[in-house]
């Protein structure tokens, strides 16, 4: 992965939301704690990884993206933990007229507060590690088209909402990957700690593709590659692909940055990298030559990972968490959306952030 110079914007898009103070238990505005996105025309999906809802904007006649929806998920797929459990969605993905949507299926581990008077008892809380089951979630919804808007709906016809079986104590994933020889070990590891956290998804056709922002490898990122189909009413079932494994596992050396997003480019995936714990640091765009051809687990060769877009670097703001294609920016035009965004990026009168349309490098 060369070096390459910071890619600068082309272009922003302003993305404006409703006043969602009613949901108390989100510190920030949601314009401000994006975590996923997903554009299918002129609906722009995105989630806040504090929330269990979906929130659709719509693009409007200056090219901005406005009249916000809020779409409550319990009303759409089952939630072990109502929707006032925390789902961490980390991952949209548009495909064949399904919304996929992917919780983190990361634990975490209670924060010290900066102004806790009683340090022994803020050290005593940070040994629990906690495990929400919202999420750990991997599903599809149905996607209605009006008047070339979409609506996620939880039944369209005979297509229905699906999922991977969820559980209290485990999910479908946990147990398959429990004997995982690379992977087992870190499943009980918080999130923020090099545990595993799934933060990208791509779907074509059956197969999923998630990405790992956690364990790295000894600098390389894993991507889990799955096969789904519908076993029965609401439920999902990965088929064994890799032996008696049910997903196939990549590993790709990123330079010891996690994965935060992923999109198809044609047959190459793109992935959004940045580092994977609790630090300040660079984020790529790279480019997995002809991953949607590579049908068994293995370490993939350095030279089909090729950075194509170095962002800019900035000190606690402007964190980088989700991208997608944009084409009528030209071609291989990305946008980005951040977490964390610096106060000049945002109107907070308004509700208002602005996303960046980047357009990589090409070879």
């Amino acid at each position: 992965m060369p070096d390459t110079s910071a890619t600068e914007a082309i272009g922003q898009i302003p993305l404006t939301f409703t006043d969602w103070r009613p949901l108390r238990h989100v510190e920030d505005p949601l314009h401000k704690d994006l975590s996923a996105v997903a554009r299918i025309g002129d609906s722009l999906f995105v989630a806040c990884d504090e929330t269990a809802s979906l929130e659709r904007l719509r693009r409007l006649e200056d090219g901005s993206f406005g009249d916000h929806q809020h779409f409550v998920l319990d009303a759409l797929v089952d939630l072990p933990a109502s929707p006032a459990g925390e789902m961490d969605i980390e991952g949209l993905c548009e495909a064949e007229d399904f919304l996929w949507v992917v919780g983190s299926h990361a634990r975490k581990r209670s924060k010290p507060k900066p102004d806790e008077a009683d340090h022994s008892q803020a050290l005593q809380n940070m040994v629990e590690i906690e495990r929400e089951p919202n999420r750990y979630f991997l599903g599809r919804i149905p996607l209605v088209e009006a008047a070339g808007l979409f609506t996620p709906a939880r039944s369209d016809g005979e297509r229905q909402a699906a999922w991977l079986k969820l559980g209290k104590k485990q999910s479908a994933l946990e147990h398959w990957l429990a004997a995982d020889p690379h992977l087992g070990p870190f499943l009980k590891i918080p999130a923020k700690e090099n545990g595993l956290d799934v933060e990208g998804l791509a779907v074509r056709g059956n197969r999923v593709w998630l990405g790992l922002r956690g364990p790295v490898l000894r600098g390389h990122a894993v991507v889990l590659d799955l096969e789904l189909r519908s076993k029965a009413s609401l439920r999902l079932k990965a088929r064994r692909v890799d032996g008696e494994r049910r997903y196939r596992k990549h590993l790709l050396d990123t330079r010891g940055l996690g994965i935060r997003d992923m999109r198809f480019e044609g047959d190459d995936l793109l992935l959004l990298v940045r580092p994977t714990m609790s630090l300040e640091g660079p984020a790529f765009v790279l480019r997995w030559r002809h991953a949607a051809h590579d049908n068994g687990s293995g370490v993939i060769a350095p030279e089909r990972v090729e950075t194509v877009a170095e962002l800019p670097y900035r000190l606690h703001v402007d964190h980088p968490e989700g991208l997608d294609l944009w084409p009528e920016a030209g071609a291989g035009a990305l946008l980005i959306i951040y977490d964390a965004p610096a106060p000049e990026r945002t109107d907070p009168d308004t509700f208002t952030v602005r996303a960046d349309v980047i357009c990589p490098r090409r070879a």
